[in-house]
């Protein structure tokens, strides 16, 4: 296992590998822009704006203050449906949950609609490797999985590719299509090419994006159509997601929507809005035989036991933050390696899996407060950085038991920091430091480490502040 130090190293090469990639840096540049203009022409009302933010924080934080009772209910009423629940504690139990079901049916083949949630277990992987084969019907995600990386983004995986690659790509997997970069009939190749696997698939694996505990709903938002047929032709649907992801009542749903789909891609509306509530029924001619919902926890219960990072949990996965972030702009989703990436990530993925493996993440943000300006259910991002940046190096918190505090801690900067501490506490000393300091400006190094690679290492002025009134004839007490 990798130390801080060389996680933080490991970080460091990623951004500059980013940098250094003028096209990457361009695609993401071109899309983000374009995502930010369309935000902000579906949100000409400031004040409706603000109220339905307001609204949606209320819906998913009163979800979390209910969320063992709200489970509960849920499991109740997915079961009186008739679809079958499934909780896995971690990663590896989601995985082995979901080879159960397949095995159990004898499923070889599944189509697989977009998943942050299945990402994060990294199923497609686990079931490859237990000779099960997984397709991607999303058109970003079965880019990506052709190109054999993982999605940069989490609404738009392969949005730091362009036509041209994408083109390139389909020529070199698909030879027998011909070479075109008309987006249209690329798109229109790919439904050709998923038409087959969905109607040869024996299951299909979804996403979830709200569960409605209440009426024991899921909920699946989309644009292209994919998620509803991994749901309703096979004759076996997985659903997979997060626990927090359940919402009280029906009536919490299409706030919800409304500000999801204007914040993701400035759409009002998604194109499709599917609403699961059971397998096939007696008499019904298509839909599932059977659907099992598997409730992720991995980390979640823990980070809601702390009263100001379970904040983070009230995210619905939006990527609001991510298009706006400039440091995301800039170096993409694959610099920060990890399944979330952008301010949500960088909130999120070191709660889940340790400061000390990620915590490096807490130094990708520059507090500019983008990310909050635009976050719809109002998560103070920036504050939840700075949190977690002090968690990092101080540690001294204690209430939210986070793994790795205080690994990034470095005992030169600690050193610093407390004769800074020392140096500031006493006036007379302040007073004899600054005297020094002017005097001995010549001695300034030129190099401060990485701040002045592109600055000039600053002196102490000739002359202090004091010494300079005190030259006019003032009192300077």
């Amino acid at each position: 296992m990798s130390s801080p130090l060389q996680q933080f190293e490991q970080f460091e090469q990623r951004i500059h590998n980013a940098l250094d990639n003028p096209q990457v840096r361009k695609n993401f540049r071109h899309a983000m822009s374009g995502l930010m203009g369309k935000r902000a022409l579906s949100f000409p009302d400031a004040d409706e704006l603000s109220e339905l933010r307001t609204q949606d924080r209320l819906i998913r934080a009163n979800a979390l203050l209910k969320l063992p009772q709200l489970l509960e209910k849920l499991e109740a009423n997915l079961i009186a449906n008739g679809i079958q629940v499934h909780w896995a504690e971690n990663a590896e139990q989601a995985n082995n949950i979901a080879l159960d079901i397949l095995q159990s049916h004898d499923a070889k083949t599944v189509v697989k609609g977009k998943s942050m949630v299945s990402e994060e277990v990294e199923m497609n992987h686990f079931l490859e490797q237990h000779d099960v084969t997984v397709t991607e019907s999303d058109l970003g995600e079965f880019i990506i999985q052709l190109a054999g990386e993982a999605p940069s983004h989490i609404v738009m995986p392969a949005v730091h590719k362009n036509r041209k690659e994408i083109a390139r790509l389909f020529h070199e997997k698909f030879p027998h299509i011909p070479y075109t970069e008309d987006v249209d009939q690329l798109t229109l190749s790919a439904r050709q090419i998923m038409r087959e696997r969905f109607e040869q698939a024996d299951a299909g694996i979804t996403g979830v994006n709200f569960m409605v505990a209440e009426t024991g709903t899921l909920c699946l938002v989309e644009n292209e159509g994919n998620g509803r047929m991994c749901s309703t032709v096979p004759p076996l649907h997985i659903a997979i997601t997060g626990i927090e992801k359940v919402v009280e009542k029906l009536s919490d749903v299409p706030p919800l929507l409304s500000i999801l789909a204007r914040s993701a891609t400035g759409q009002l509306i998604t194109t499709y809005f599917n609403m699961i509530s059971s397998p096939r029924k007696e008499g019904e001619k298509d839909g599932p035989k059977e659907v099992h919902l598997i409730l992720l926890d991995n980390g979640r219960s823990h980070v809601r036991m702390d009263e100001e990072l379970l904040e983070t949990l009230r995210c619905i996965r939006c990527g609001a933050c991510m298009n706006h972030c400039p440091v995301y702009v800039q170096v993409g989703g694959h610099a920060y390696g990890t399944v979330y990436p952008g301010p949500i990530g960088t909130v999120l993925e070191p709660q889940l899996l340790g400061l000390d493996k990620i915590g490096a993440l807490t130094s990708a943000c520059t507090m500019c407060g983008a990310c909050a300006e635009v976050c719809p259910v109002r998560i103070p991002l920036p504050k939840l950085i700075n949190r977690l940046r002090s968690e990092a190096v101080e540690g001294k918190h204690g209430v939210s038991g986070l793994r790795g505090q205080g690994s990034l801690r470095k005992n030169k900067e600690s050193v610093i920091w407390n004769f800074w501490q020392w140096l500031y506490s006493s006036p007379a000393i302040y007073g004899l430091f600054l005297k020094l300091a002017t005097r001995l400006r010549f001695l300034t190094p030129p190099w401060l480490g990485p701040w002045t690679r592109y600055r000039t290492a600053p002196k102490p002025a000739a002359k202090s502040l004091h010494d300079m009134v005190a030259s006019e004839g003032f009192d300077n007490e």
